[in-house]
């Protein structure tokens, strides 16, 4: 598919909070440098940790725009916070520890020189320690990684919301609807996320844009030991489960579970598809990938119930 003109006038937001990133947080930083010029911009918000914020301004201070996030701590106030500073037209989110492709900045403005599009959502690739995932790790959960998952378009195509390590929106639709709410989002290492899809639901809902996702806009996402054990994907899938509801409560149940309905089919074809491996290969390895799936419903599910249920007796009190 060809790419639309490129829409000239960016500034790329790139958010960070501990030192123990600093490889990727350079890695980002320069790879991003090196796709733009005036007008473009760099800004590398630090959410609260002023010896990193040191250390970012005497390494880079001549790249980029660099400033304490200013509102509450956690991602959805960094972002907050280079969107305030952000002088142009265009805005790009990168996480500090995704590395883009040496087109990243371009491919994703790019669907901006349509004024219908509102909002861009880029691929994000995992970076696995050691190379490669656990062998249990099914992909249409890569999402419990901050990755691109089986499940999503495979060309340009509108989605309800992009990944949040790799996407991008008109800043004049940002702040019309008030910015990424401090509500949801993470903070420092809580597993907890959906700011990403509560902003895009309410930018589509007042602007009647479109918000696409554009697959030849890739990044590398690094993916730690930490992050690459069923414990982790387990309370992953649960804070996401309690991040929907309480994204249900905010825009309503409809718009928060709308890409839900068709991943379950997603999940559902991924299991048969699994379960067929393994009568045909009498091999039990697929297996384990469906009680994976299923966990990861389940937790999920458990999640959004005591979200659910947490915000009914906090709205009885």
């Amino acid at each position: 598919m060809d790419r639309p003109t490129v829409a000239h006038g960016r500034s790329i937001v790139v958010c960070c909070y501990t030192s123990d990133r600093w490889d990727r947080l350079s890695a980002a930083i320069g790879a991003t440098a090196d796709q733009i010029s005036p007008p473009d911009e760099l800004i590398v918000v630090v959410d609260y940790n002023e010896e990193l914020l040191a250390r970012v301004r005497a390494e880079f201070d001549d790249l980029a725009i660099v400033a304490a996030n200013r509102h509450e701590s956690g991602l959805s106030g960094a972002r907050n916070t280079g969107v305030e500073l952000a002088s142009q037209p265009i805005v790009l989110f990168l996480d500090d520890d995704a590395t883009p492709a040496p087109d990243w900045v371009d491919a994703l403005a790019a669907s901006f020189s349509d004024p219908t599009v509102v909002g861009v959502g880029g691929s994000a690739r995992p970076d696995w320690a050691g190379g490669e995932p656990p062998w249990w790790f099914p992909e249409e959960f890569f999402w419990v990684v901050g990755c691109s998952y089986r499940g999503l378009p495979e060309r340009r195509a509108p989605i309800r919301n992009p990944i949040g390590c790799n996407m991008a929106f008109r800043k004049e639709a940002i702040s019309h609807v008030g910015g990424f709410s401090a509500e949801l989002g993470r903070v420092k290492n809580k597993p907890a996320g959906a700011e990403e899809t509560d902003l895009a639901i309410r930018v589509r809902s007042a602007t009647g844009g479109t918000i696409l996702y554009e697959p030849d806009a890739v990044v590398r996402h690094a993916v730690g030991e930490s992050r690459m054990t069923l414990s982790y994907f387990t309370k992953r899938c649960y804070g996401e489960g309690r991040s929907k509801a309480v994204l249900a409560r905010r825009v309503g149940a409809g718009d928060a579970t709308s890409s839900e309905r068709s991943y379950l089919k997603t999940l559902a074809t991924g299991a048969a598809s699994r379960l067929g491996r393994v009568v045909r290969t009498r091999r039990l390895r697929p297996l384990g990938q469906v009680l994976v799936l299923a966990l990861g419903l389940a937790a999920t599910g458990l999640g959004f119930t005591a979200g659910t249920i947490a915000d009914f007796v906090g709205s009885r009190r």
